[in-house]
């Protein structure tokens, strides 16, 4: 991977990398298998007789079952020691997460679409408009909750594991996003890339 350079237009900057072909397939598959994932939890949402009537269509009011999509799809209020109930945060939540996660499944999945839609799968230089750098961040900040929640990565890290570790790979491929990820955002905010 290339650097993200800034280039400014008349038109608004321009963000300029190259990937290489294993990248851009890696990416690619990565995207993918996230969009996937929304799409499946989309699909399994229960039916509701009054979105015929309204239009407005509702989601799942339970938190997913799976440690990484509830990563994508957090709760909206976490239970406080002198807050609301626990049942009171749970039935808040309940209500929230129906009404508000297919908007955001859409949104999340509009912006891994995008990814693919400008990804250059031969591993040639692109560039990519301020609109599409912003989904390309969205996008990559997705596929690395979704696989920092499968390595257990906190807050401390880990910041390296011992090569023959089985997910050592994996933890390169998620520290390669963060570099993607940071880089563009950095391009975003104007500010020099080190």
């Amino acid at each position: 991977m290339l650097k993200w350079k800034r280039v400014e237009t008349a038109d608004g900057p321009l963000f300029r990398s190259a990937l290489a072909p294993h990248e851009a397939a890696l990416l690619k598959n990565m995207v993918t298998s996230v969009a996937g994932m929304l799409t499946d939890r989309q699909a399994s949402a229960p039916t509701d007789p009054l979105e015929q009537i309204t239009g407005i269509r509702t989601g799942h009011s339970g938190r997913p079952d799976e440690s990484s999509m509830r990563r994508l799809l957090p709760d909206f209020i976490e239970p406080k020691v002198h807050g609301p109930a626990q049942a009171d945060v749970e039935v808040v939540n309940s209500a929230l997460r129906s009404l508000h996660e297919p908007a955001i499944i859409d949104a999340k999945q509009a912006a891994a679409q995008r990814v693919l839609d400008t990804l250059p799968l031969d591993g040639a230089a692109f560039e990519l408009g301020e609109d599409d750098a912003n989904a390309w961040i969205a996008a990559i900040n997705d596929v690395r909750l979704t696989l920092g929640t499968l390595l257990e990565i906190g807050a401390e890290g880990p910041d390296s594991l011992p090569a023959d570790h089985p997910k050592a790979v994996h933890l390169e491929v998620y520290q390669w996003l963060t570099v993607l990820q940071e880089y563009l955002v950095l391009g975003l905010m104007g500010k020099p890339i080190r």
